[in-house]
């Protein structure tokens, strides 16, 4: 199966999806990750976004990614680029993967770019649209500190229906997520190890395992 993680951020995939694509990795799937925006110098100094630059290097190496693609949009102004270029831009990475299962951070996450991501994606990724491009499956990821501190809306509350069992990769999803110095958290904010394993445990309790990642089942489209 080839399978794409789009990450509006680096390390929104792995809060949000890390230890299901460590189980891909392990089941022989070809996964890619696609990593919208990079630091901008208007925000982070040249020595830390170097630090994140080097980040990257070794979170990719620690996944096995057969494809690494990058926008390399700047963070916190996306918005402001026409959806139209977006959409053009994420086409051509969906062209080019051909992915039958798409991993996309959720549609209410507060973060105004991952909300501008998900629509710019799902535009490319429309039902009659999918066969073109091989895509069968579209699942949403929460990201802790963004689909959490989402405000109330029972339009785009994160409300999973898909668990996956990361039980057996639960420890190397926090060892890669170390990785990302520049991003982790001291414990009790939500991008510390403890928190990443406290929601493990929560979802995991949801379906009677020790560990899992909650997803929103967005669209499945079954082919002949």
């Amino acid at each position: 199966m080839r399978v794409l993680a789009i990450a509006p951020h680096p390390d929104d995939e792995t809060l949000g999806c890390g230890g299901t694509l460590l189980r891909h990795q392990a089941a022989g799937d070809r996964i890619s990750w696609l990593i919208v925006t990079q630091a901008d110098e208007s925000q982070f100094t040249a020595e830390v976004r170097k630090r994140k630059e080097i980040e990257i290097e070794k979170i990719a190496k620690a996944y096995g990614f057969e494809h690494v693609l990058r926008l390399k949009l700047p963070t916190i102004k996306i918005e402001t680029i026409p959806l139209a270029e977006l959409i053009e831009k994420f086409r051509g990475v969906i062209a080019q993967v051909e992915p039958e299962c798409v991993y996309l951070n959720h549609a209410g996450d507060v973060h105004s770019d991952h909300r501008v991501v998900f629509s710019a994606v799902m535009s490319v990724l429309k039902p009659f649209y999918s066969a073109r491009h091989g895509v069968r499956r579209v699942l949403s990821y929460e990201v802790l500190s963004s689909t959490d501190a989402a405000p109330p809306s029972a339009a785009c509350s994160f409300t999973p229906n898909v668990y996956i069992d990361v039980s057996d990769q639960i420890d190397r999803k926090i060892e890669i997520m170390s990785l990302y110095e520049t991003e982790l958290q001291p414990y009790p904010l939500p991008r510390s190890p403890e928190t990443i394993r406290a929601l493990a445990r929560y979802r995991g309790a949801t379906i009677g395992v020790e560990y899992a990642e909650a997803f929103m089942l967005v669209r499945e489209v079954g082919m002949k």
